[in-house]
């Protein structure tokens, strides 16, 4: 009886194996879902939608993008964690759900590192300090020298656990800056206070504040990314204005369930490659500041693990703690 169930078992293994590495070869062969852990309309929508098309492009399946907003993300990361790793439920990983939440939250139910494979770092972008143009200082130097002439006055917008939040932490960390943060819902609401001078200036993503320093509504002063930006080229960076290495980037890629194979990895991490190297996909992304990487996965695995444990250090060190 021991040695029929041994070779049953032996046959059924024979059969399995052959099927599994078929249908790696032949993926995608049905629609992949794609959860983008926000809203549609934002930033992180419009990247999950320029992801799918150039998928489906590529790989001549549809990919679509399923919202699933909530808890800054985690809500939607966490059901693509929780997904069957074949490679047909795919996330939109970020810094905020990706990494940020790692601080705030020491014990998520997920964990970015162990519960996903992480395919392609798509972009980055820097946070941009912007100031109301009413506000004294004109240039960065000026800012710091303000802020230091006057501690605890400078109050700044902030959307919680957001890359513009853990930003200005890190700012007033390296730089010795004692400002205070007024919680906002939302970026949208916390920019149309600066512009309405209601509160001085904050840290927010570069293409949420261009059309206002473009039209100057506001005023931009440094920006966090290691070199400058082509759509901000007269302002400087932080690094360069006296605080080295200091960077800090808001990011996107494409990760999936561990344990998805390795071979639908692969294809997906070429798919990913090809499709952003379109010259018409990069120029719109770059047209709104970003940096197109199109990273493979051991480079874009180990960036977000750095980026847990910078974030991670940033929130311990300011001790601050989330309602």
């Amino acid at each position: 009886m021991n040695k029929r169930r041994f070779l049953a078992t032996a046959l059924a293994l024979a059969t399995a194996l052959p099927m599994a590495a078929q249908a790696q070869a032949d993926y995608p062969n049905k629609p992949v879902k794609i959860i983008v852990p926000f809203p549609a309309g934002g930033t992180s929508d419009i990247m999950g939608r320029m992801i799918a098309e150039g998928l489906s492009k590529q790989l001549k399946q549809p990919f679509v993008v399923d919202n699933k907003g909530g808890a800054g993300g985690a809500i939607g990361t966490d059901q693509a964690a929780k997904a069957p790793a074949d490679g047909y439920t795919l996330l939109l990983s970020g810094i905020g759900s990706n990494a940020i939440i790692h601080g705030f939250t020491p014990k998520p139910s997920y964990d970015s590192a162990r519960d996903f494979v992480h395919i392609s770092q798509l972009a980055a972008g820097p946070n941009v300090l912007v100031v109301n143009p009413e506000f004294p200082a004109k240039n960065f130097k000026e800012f710091v020298a303000w802020v230091k002439a006057h501690p605890g006055k400078f109050s700044y917008g902030q959307v919680n656990a957001s890359s513009g939040h853990v930003t200005t932490e890190y700012l007033k960390q390296v730089a010795g800056l004692d400002m205070v943060g007024i919680p906002y819902k939302g970026g949208a609401p916390a920019l149309n206070d600066v512009v309405a001078n209601q509160i001085p200036g904050m840290f927010t993503n570069q293409d949420a504040v261009l059309p206002f320093v473009k039209t100057g509504k506001l005023r931009a002063l440094v920006v966090t990314s290691a070199e400058r930006n082509p759509l901000y080229p007269d302002v400087p960076t932080v690094a360069e204005s006296g605080y080295p290495g200091f960077t800090a980037v808001s990011w996107t890629g494409l990760s999936a369930p561990k344990g998805t194979p390795k071979p639908i990895v692969d294809k997906l991490e070429a798919a990913m490659v090809a499709a952003f190297s379109d010259p018409a996909v990069r120029a719109k992304l770059e047209g709104n500041g970003f940096v197109v990487l199109s990273s493979k996965s051991p480079e874009f695995t180990k960036f977000v693990n750095d980026e847990i444990n910078r974030w991670s250090k940033v929130v311990q060190t300011a001790g601050i703690k989330l309602d």
